[in-house]
């Protein structure tokens, strides 16, 4: 059943999923909604909800960094989909209370396919994911990890801007309304997928790349691995 560190793990996923699409809706739908002050306040966002959550659930707050990890089968089965649902809903959670503080029914603004939109989001997101792998194999401390994190964000929102509204999220999508499954949510799925997995097979150090998300102590929906538990038989052992 779920315990404390599985709870805290999917409420880390909602709150900040939910907290990253409220951000980006307030200034999106602002004077400020500018591509650049969209990009520099998700990727402020992003910095700070990871380095607050990242310990809990690994900080994802994306279903398409989340179908990556698992499809480089770093994440389990059912830890992708329970990070998933939590994201989705906290992405509506944020479009309910943005309508309920704005006073307003959200317009939809993703528009129709278009194969230049999908492939913007699809490299934005790549430049994304490829930076986020590297800050988790490198194992950098959750400091220098949250930093990077924002950084690589902002950096793919102003790379896919050019052709698009540049979410690189399929969660965000859904909170502003701009659900086209052809564009927002397969352009991100498409780059995350692509710029993971070629991270983990081209450029992690092999003994990083065997690593199984789902088995470190890092990401709570998990047992806690067997070096942990040797520990703390090892410290029982000698108090007594």
């Amino acid at each position: 059943m779920f315990g404390r560190k599985k709870v805290a793990a999917l409420l880390a996923e909602f709150l900040g999923t939910a907290t990253l699409t409220l951000l980006i809706l307030s200034v999106q739908r602002s004077q400020l909604g500018l591509q650049y002050f969209v990009a520099l306040g998700a990727g402020i966002a992003l910095t700070l909800l990871t380095f607050a959550f990242v310990e809990y659930s690994g900080g994802f707050f994306n279903p398409a960094i989340t179908l990556g990890l698992w499809t480089a089968r770093k994440l389990s089965s059912v830890a992708a989909v329970a990070y998933i649902i939590a994201q989705m809903v906290g992405a509506l959670a944020a479009r309910g209370l943005y309508s309920y503080f704005a006073n307003t029914h959200l317009s939809a603004v993703g528009g129709t396919f278009k194969v230049r939109i999908l492939i913007a989001e699809a490299v934005g997101t790549f430049v994304f994911s490829f930076i986020y792998s590297a800050t988790i194999y490198k194992k950098y401390n959750s400091q220098t990890r949250a930093a990077f994190a924002g950084f690589a964000y902002t950096l793919g929102i102003l790379l896919a801007s050019s052709a698009a509204i540049g979410l690189l999220n399929p969660a965000v999508a859904l909170g502003i309304n701009a659900w086209v499954w052809g564009t927002y949510v397969l352009g991100p799925v498409v780059g995350a997928i692509i710029g993971i997995n070629l991270y983990t097979l081209v450029f992690a150090e092999p003994a990083e790349a065997k690593v199984n998300f789902s088995k470190s102590s890092t990401f709570s929906l998990v047992k806690p691995t067997k070096k942990t538990t040797a520990t703390k038989k090892k410290t029982t052992t000698k108090k007594k």
